[in-house]
């Protein structure tokens, strides 16, 4: 009998450690999935409960909770939408959470591990809970500024100020209006939703730190030079060089040209200052042969390329392919072709750390994030991400920027009165069209800015698109 009941004994204490082990990880370890799960409706129906914090820029709200009488509680309503969309992001019933919205939930509903006093002060006085505040870094005259500039091209601008990493800007285009996503009409949300996302522009993508990513073109020229310089191995005057045409190493007859299809310059040989000055493709090949596929995946790597970055929004990496490049892939990488894709924020990103002498700040849309009662919860730090480049080549990059925009292929981003450096590229593209660029910094001496801007499916040359938008754009912040 004694057996018997051990044998009893031993199943029953099983299957309580498997109910204890179990019931364990559902409620510690999956908690938060159960939570994102989109079929848990208590969830949902908790997330409204609370007034969700706002999203401010500059102190003013650019999304807000608004008290309505359903069972949600409240609405959350957006004020300019499409100026902010690749910002704010969206905040739906049942299409998930997008941009700060998404990023920050956790601060906006109140829900964050640091507001788990003020959770619990809400239980014992019986007030409504609130959610966190949060400051974008955002200046709203660089944001106009930036939209009214790209006008009804497809693209995006971002501004950021290279001595702290905050981001002044940052516009995606098309866009779309979040409180068509916020209703609580859900019907309305999905037809509104399905419309988006059908939509062949694609105006539910940030195209600013994520999407399909562009063809660099020669603003990825940049990289190669400051890789070139920083090895100590070149110098401005290092020479290359400089026929009409190019043959690919490796390839069947196929050549490279320059963009106007002739010497790039006239001369036989053209320097390195003067290649930049001109973005002569053929130079720069021939300096990407030389300098090898590691050392300008290693710089590429260096400037934020493969890279996870988050700001707090998750930004798709960009693309330098070390693997496999045969010598033909190495000379059209070089000069930002071939497979080599990009973010507009990596591109600012690298006129960046040339401004700040060679540091590469953490970029970021938070100020800070403040409690209802206003009371500080985080405030920004500025981080060095990396260091790229020396300060000296970073000095030797902006006077040869600042010639490419005094007297060479970035004269549309002259302002008068200031240095600014600068650099077009033109990415030849498949379809139709070409992916134009612009990325510079200024006032080159005392830098307050670094801008980049694409536009996709253009007609002409980075110069006469990219550069006037960016020259707006670098005029909002100096004025």
């Amino acid at each position: 009998m004694n057996k018997e009941l051990r044998r009893v004994s031993l199943v029953v204490l099983a299957m309580f450690v498997a109910l204890f082990v179990s019931s364990s990880i559902v409620t510690v370890f999956e908690s938060d999935n159960l939570r994102a799960d989109s079929r848990n409706t208590r969830t949902l129906y908790a997330s409204y409960s609370a007034e969700r914090g706002p999203i401010l820029v500059d102190g003013t709200p650019i999304a807000s909770s608004t008290p309505v009488d359903d069972e949600y509680r409240f609405l959350r309503t957006y004020e300019n939408p499409e100026l902010y969309s690749a910002v704010t992001g969206y905040f739906t019933l049942n299409q998930g959470t997008t941009g700060i919205e998404g990023a920050l939930n956790d601060y906006l509903s109140g829900t964050a591990n640091d507001q788990f006093f003020d959770q619990v002060n809400a239980i014992f006085t019986g007030q409504n809970p609130r959610g966190a505040s949060v400051e974008l870094t955002i200046d709203p005259a660089v944001q106009q500024a930036a939209w009214d500039a790209l006008g009804s091209n497809t693209g995006s601008v971002v501004a950021l100020d290279p001595q702290t990493g905050e981001i002044l800007a940052m516009v995606s285009k098309p866009t779309y209006d979040a409180n068509r996503l916020a209703s609580h009409d859900i019907p309305a949300v999905i037809e509104a939703y399905d419309e988006l996302i059908a939509d062949p522009e694609g105006p539910l993508f940030n195209r600013a730190i994520g999407g399909d990513l562009y063809a660099p073109g020669s603003v990825f020229k940049l990289v190669t030079a400051a890789a070139a310089l920083d090895t100590g191995d070149y110098t401005p005057e290092s020479e290359f060089p400089n026929p009409p045409r190019l043959p690919l190493p490796l390839t069947d007859g196929q050549t490279i040209s320059n963009a106007e299809g002739g010497n790039c310059g006239g001369t036989e040989n053209a320097t390195l200052a003067t290649a930049l000055r001109l973005s002569c493709n053929i130079p720069f090949a021939q300096l990407g042969g030389e300098l090898g596929s590691q050392t300008l995946s290693d710089y590429a790597d260096a400037f934020g390329f493969e890279q996870d970055l988050e700001i707090p929004q998750s930004v798709t990496p960009s693309v330098f392919p070390e693997d496999d490049m045969d010598e033909a892939q190495l000379y059209l990488s070089s000069f930002g072709q071939a497979s080599v894709r990009v973010t507009p924020l990596q591109i600012a990103m690298v006129s960046a750390a040339l401004a700040n002498e060679g540091e590469l700040m953490q970029p970021s849309l938070i100020e800070s994030i403040s409690d209802s009662d206003l009371t500080p919860i985080e405030e920004f730090e500025e981080t060095v991400l990396n260091t790229p480049v020396s300060s000296e080549t970073a000095a030797t990059m902006t006077e040869l920027m600042v010639d490419g925009v005094n007297n060479g292929a970035a004269s549309n981003a002259r302002i008068s009165g200031v240095d600014v450096a600068g650099k077009t590229g033109t990415a030849q593209n498949d379809g139709a069209g070409n992916t134009l660029w612009f990325t510079g910094f200024a006032p080159a001496n005392d830098p307050r800015v670094a801008v980049a801007v694409v536009v996709e499916n253009g007609e002409g040359f980075g110069n006469s698109v990219a550069a006037p938008i960016a020259r707006q754009v670098i005029e909002a912040v100096l004025n």
